[in-house]
């Protein structure tokens, strides 16, 4: 097998002629820029230069390995350069993986505030219906960060960004919205019919979870796989839907109310291993952005 550095010697004879110059060149002794050669050889299983009285020559094989050593060197050159460039932000790609919610949610200010910043550096965005299924992904290592609901047992760093807020919509012309409610308590929806989500989509499991506190279980309008379409189908009256307070559009043409008991989720970032600096960079970017979607750690509604 050869190594960069035996095909960097290869390569530095033949450029400057002679092993002297290329010792020098090098800044290594001639008998050890000597050895590295024969080393060389002995790999390649046949002699690639020729000593001649006043220069160095190419045999054949030498010949035939020249070009590829040159290839070699400079695709190693590209590699290190490629490195430097993710270290300082200037190129490279970040591979986030998240849960649908969260995609259109807290994560939309952050990417606009990252391609500003960072220019050269591309995305690459992995969406999962269920946190269980973003953790799977993560372990098998498809992405450098996950941002979502923090999983249990996690080995990895983890940093918590904060707590999300769930609300209720209803339309415009709800008894609710009609006399201006702000809160609600679930179990005053009981007797409704639900806007609900797949069965594969992390968000159903909250709904369940929440009206099952409230001494319910949630009878189905109409069930989505699209997290989006929630507020759109609440608002057109197919019933009240529960989702996450950063998800209400602008111009909103429904009604929101706040549940009571509050309805929360706790949303981290996390990672296999400790982070680079391109990861580094983008949590920081990340926890700066979502200040205003999340509560703090810790301030959150219990």
């Amino acid at each position: 097998m050869f190594s960069l550095r035996q095909l960097q010697y290869l390569v530095t004879v033949v450029d400057e002629g002679s092993f002297t110059r290329a010792a020098e060149a090098l800044h290594v002794t001639q008998p050890a820029l000597s050895h590295q050669i024969r080393a060389l050889e002995r790999a390649a299983g046949a002699p690639l230069l020729e000593r001649l009285p006043r220069a160095v020559g190419l045999t054949p094989a030498g010949r035939a390995m020249l070009p590829h050593a040159r290839a070699a060197l400079s695709d190693a050159s590209r590699a290190e350069s490629a490195v430097r460039q993710a270290a300082d932000l200037s190129a490279g790609e970040l591979r986030l993986a998240t849960v649908y919610s969260v995609s259109i949610g807290v994560l939309p200010a952050t990417l606009r505030t990252w391609s500003r910043r960072y220019p050269g550096i591309d995305v690459r965005l992995f969406e999962h219906r269920h946190a269980d299924e973003l953790a799977e992904a993560m372990t098998v290592g498809q992405a450098d960060l996950a941002i979502g609901p923090p999983p249990s047992g996690w080995t990895g760093p983890v940093h918590r960004l904060g707590t999300e807020e769930f609300v209720v919509a209803v339309p415009a012309d709800d008894p609710l919205a009609v006399r201006g409610a702000a809160e609600v308590e679930l179990a005053a929806l009981r007797d409704r019919r639900w806007v609900h989500y797949g069965p594969d989509n992390g968000l159903a499991d909250i709904l369940d979870r929440a009206c099952h506190d409230a001494g319910f279980r949630p009878r189905t309008a109409v069930r989505t796989e699209q997290t989006a379409s929630a507020p759109t189908l609440a608002a057109a009256g197919l019933g009240p839907a529960l989702f996450p307070a950063n998800l209400v559009p602008d111009g909103y043409e429904g009604h929101i109310l706040r549940p009571v008991p509050a309805v929360t989720r706790v949303l981290a970032a996390y990672s296999r291993t400790r982070l680079d600096g391109l990861s580094g960079a983008f949590l920081a970017v990340l926890v700066e952005n979502a200040s205003g979607l999340l509560a703090a750690p810790g301030t959150g509604p219990a």
